[in-house]
């Protein structure tokens, strides 16, 4: 009995810990290179309606974004950073299928040479 009930502590114990450790904000990180054939104003016309996805999706907590000035050539020829920030992976989850995010791909997608995505919990 004491073996079973110190099982169920260690694992509501270890349940606390891990929702307590994604307390942070869930960030969604995106990389694009786009085609050597896409204007500036196609590429302008992606970052316009990226950008216009926070205020179409409320389950995005917060949006930030910007272009490339690192000197160091690691690039690999990607040129825009997107953080696209959740407080739970359940708003990722409908931000993701989303009708505006699945129009906003469809305007991305002709200009796309490459596409990096991560997502992570932030920790400070």
């Amino acid at each position: 009995m004491k073996t079973l009930l110190f099982s169920i502590t260690l694992l509501l114990v270890s349940t606390m810990a891990f929702s307590q450790a994604k307390k942070g904000e869930l960030r969604h990180v995106v990389l694009f290179k786009f085609k050597d054939t896409s204007s500036a104003e196609d590429v302008k016309k992606v970052e316009d309606a990226f950008r216009a996805l926070p205020k179409k999706i409320k389950e995005v907590k917060s949006f930030e974004w910007g272009t490339n000035n690192s000197p160091e050539g690691l690039d690999q020829g990607f040129t825009h950073c997107f953080f696209v920030t959740f407080e739970t992976e359940a708003a990722r989850a409908v931000y993701l299928p989303h009708p505006e995010h699945k129009a906003f791909v469809g305007v991305l997608g002709p200009h796309l040479d490459k596409v990096l995505v991560l997502d992570y919990w932030a920790s400070k």
